[in-house]
């Protein structure tokens, strides 16, 4: 039995892309800025397995010997969101960017979806950090059972709730309504739920998060691999991105730690397949707040956790499994950057196991979908992805 386990640490760049500049994101450096900042970070299970040793990698110290594979790759899609960067590792190119809204979202789909979803009309429509705006509306939302609606960089339409007023299947449902009116050329990447809760006399965000995302093209490595009769187990945010197409089992989680524990259980629970994990506080919780020192300490901790994910793979309870672990990232957010937003940035590319030869420098790679093709080479299943690199690891 073989078994990837794919972890994408989200936002963690390395560094500007060749493109950055279309991107206005010249100088942007996530991973390089964080270790100028802490430069006795500890991440040795990271850097065991080759981060240190990626060309172009800034502030982390090689090893003499890696243990995996390593590398980075750069984008081919037209944009630096969660969508678009997930869907391209998967061999889902998108060539245009999603629409964004800078000035807000045009009056009739607001009014339809003040009527549609049965609301006694909206707060604010404008771009705006997701903790500042509920700070700024959260009396009048309550007062007034409006939602609070933002947008941000991204192509993305954002509802935000006090869960006494709506709970959050309330939310669920407005959000379904807009995902249904934001269609054609207003067709956002994703809705997304933003429930909150007043805590000691102060408005905090709450677990129960969901993104409602426009459909992916069903041609592509997880529908592929579902076809070939093996698992793909979602787990994080992962269903949400890809409105659970090609998904067999999925399991939402509360934050980075959630997710490992759930990545780390579903090695007893996935016999054959994919484990696929999107470990989301790097971004919303230090990257776009940004939280230097938060962003630090989030990767210590997830490297701790590595280390007993690289001590569990290799057996499925208790008989061998042929297991990789593969790690990237899907856009930048430098929390020492301009602004709050994503950034244009080369990732990370690791693969470890017994399979894969130690050592190995996969240099550059031209697109995202070149870590979907060590998956599917892998897992055996048949259709190189197209744009990828044929056997880039010659497993």
């Amino acid at each position: 039995m073989r078994r990837v386990i794919w972890i994408v640490l989200d936002s963690v760049g390395m560094g500007e892309a060749p493109d950055a500049a279309d991107f206005d994101d010249i100088g942007c450096n996530t991973i390089g800025h964080i270790m100028e900042k802490y430069p006795d970070l500890k991440i040795p299970n990271l850097r065991s397995i080759g981060y240190g040793n990626i060309d172009g990698m800034q502030g982390v110290m090689p090893v003499a010997a890696p243990m995996g594979a390593y590398g980075r790759m750069q984008e081919m899609s037209a944009g630096k969101d969660t969508t678009i960067g997930h869907w391209e590792m998967v061999g889902i190119y998108t060539p245009e960017r999603f629409p964004t809204y800078p000035d807000g979202f045009p009056q009739e789909i607001i009014d339809e979806f003040i009527q549609k979803a049965g609301v006694p009309g909206i707060l604010y429509n404008a771009v705006a950090s997701g903790t500042t705006i509920i700070k700024e509306y959260g009396d009048e939302m309550k007062a007034t059972g409006k939602p609070i609606i933002y947008t941000s960089a991204d192509s993305v339409f954002q509802i935000a709730c006090d869960e006494s007023v709506y709970p959050p299947e309330k939310l669920y449902e407005m959000c379904r309504v807009a995902r249904e009116i934001l269609t054609g050329k207003h067709n956002v990447a994703r809705v997304i739920a933003r429930p909150y809760i007043e805590e000691d006399g102060k408005y905090v965000r709450t677990s129960n998060r969901r993104d409602f995302s426009r459909n992916p093209d069903e041609k592509n490595l997880l529908t592929m691999i579902k076809n070939a009769g093996k698992s793909v187990y979602a787990v994080g945010k992962i269903e949400d991105i890809f409105a659970g197409v090609g998904i067999t089992e999925a399991i939402h989680t509360k934050d980075n730690e959630d997710g490992m524990d759930k990545t780390i259980e579903a090695l007893d629970i996935v016999e054959e397949g994919l484990i696929f994990t999107n470990l989301v506080e790097f971004d919303s919780t230090w990257g776009h707040r940004r939280d230097v020192e938060g962003y630090a300490r989030g990767l210590e901790n997830f490297d701790k956790r590595l280390g007993e994910l690289m001590n569990k793979i290799g057996s499925f309870r208790g008989e061998e499994s042929d297991d990789i672990i593969v790690i990237t990232a899907d856009h930048g957010c430098d929390p020492t950057f301009k602004g709050t937003d994503h950034t244009r940035e080369y990732v990370p590319l690791l693969v470890y196991g017994k399979s894969i030869k130690a050592g190995t420098n996969l240099g550059t790679t031209r697109t995202f979908a070149d870590s979907g093709e060590i998956v599917r080479e892998f897992l055996g299943v048949p259709g190189k992805l197209e744009y990828a690199q044929s056997d880039i690891l010659k497993l």
